[in-house]
């Protein structure tokens, strides 16, 4: 999904290319710098030595502990601010912004949709916010009537009763499906309860409190024409995959749920929304396969994955790794936070085991 994309901050406007930061020749990345921390340990150099002789291209490690980082490694030309599409990453930020409301009592994780969005199918306006955000909801994703497919000027709450017209595929709550467009209908919910577009919302409650100046959301569209695509004027951003962010805005992120919502003494969510979200929302769902070679044992929170968790249901480590590679995780019991920040549109996933060693090894 390489394309142009035109972003708009203020009155000024930035035009990216996707497709140039994505690599770099590994002829001109013959190692590692260190920008903040220790040396590292040998089998993380390893690792990373590992992924630029598999022409990974430039990318970012970054770490933290109680709130503050402690590590910054780069290979390659990259910088804190260096903006990249992130993916699925994306998830992560959805499912905060939707707690942030729900946080307002505008908004229930358990209550039916419909009452925030009428006139829906009595199966479609009985799902739940934790349904959609678990990706337990049922809902289909059929070639060409996906939230991909759809115009990026459409409203979203428009878009989401289109999404929201077929019939589910399983039993609300029973079967997990990765990757359905359960959170462009919540992102409808949020718009429709707060009365405000998506992205104000996300500025207003999460990116404006925690200085991600650099954070935007787009629309993903199936097939790259090359075009410019317009920021202000995308009423449908894409809620699952749609961000581009960088390593220092995200890390922001990560040290706030670390730290259980807060972030330099500010409350961004509440303990109870940043607990539903680290916490396994699927223990008795079938998991059914991502068709990705990560995380296949994984359980899932309110978006993102439970990688490991404990006999009560908490997560021992959540991420939301996107399909490009950005690999972000928390790990609450320890404060540890952690980001792996990539742009490889060619089988990103190829890096997963030396990113598990360099996270590991840090």
């Amino acid at each position: 999904m390489a394309r142009l994309a035109m972003l708009a901050f203020g009155a000024g406007a930035m035009l990216l290319n996707f497709n140039a930061m994505a690599k770099e020749p590994s002829s001109q990345m013959s190692s590692y710098q260190i920008d903040q921390g220790e040396e590292i340990p040998e089998r993380v150099k390893a690792a990373i030595q590992e992924m630029i002789d598999s022409g990974s291209g430039a990318f970012a490690v970054a770490i933290g502990r109680d709130g503050q980082v402690t590590r910054r490694i780069h290979v390659g030309d990259i910088a804190p601010s260096t903006q990249y599409p992130i993916a699925s990453a994306s998830k992560f930020l959805t499912a905060a912004t939707v707690m942030a409301v729900v946080d307002d009592g505008k908004i229930s994780l358990d209550a039916p949709i419909s009452k925030w969005l009428p006139n829906l199918s009595a199966e479609a306006g009985d799902l739940t916010l934790r349904q959609l955000l678990s990706q337990t909801a049922g809902l289909p994703q059929p070639p060409d009537k996906d939230e991909f497919s759809q115009n990026f000027r459409t409203p979203l709450t428009e878009a989401a009763r289109t999404l929201l017209q077929t019939p589910l595929q399983t039993s609300p709550g029973k079967v997990f499906k990765y990757g359905g467009p359960g959170f462009q209908v919540a992102g409808a919910v949020v718009e429709a309860a707060t009365g405000q577009p998506w992205a104000r919302v996300f500025d207003e409650k999460i990116a404006g409190p925690l200085g991600m100046t650099r954070t935007f959301w787009t629309h993903l569209e199936k097939a790259s024409d090359g075009g410019l695509l317009p920021v202000a004027a995308t009423l449908n951003p894409t809620l699952q995959g749609g961000v581009v962010s960088t390593s220092e805005d995200y890390m922001k992120f990560l040290a706030m749920m670390a730290q259980g919502g807060l972030y330099k003494g500010q409350r961004i969510l509440s303990s109870a929304a940043v607990d539903a979200m680290l916490s396994d929302q699927t223990p008795s769902a079938q998991m059914t396969p991502t068709g990705a070679s990560v995380l296949e044992d994984a359980h899932y929170g309110l978006g993102n994955w439970c990688e490991t968790w404990d006999a009560d249901g908490k997560c021992n480590r959540n991420s939301s790794i996107g399909a490009w590679g950005v690999y972000p995780w928390v790990e609450r019991h320890s404060r540890h936070f952690g980001i792996i920040f990539i742009y490889n549109q060619k089988d990103a996933f190829r890096h997963w085991p030396q990113m598990q060693q360099i996270r590991d090894g840090l």
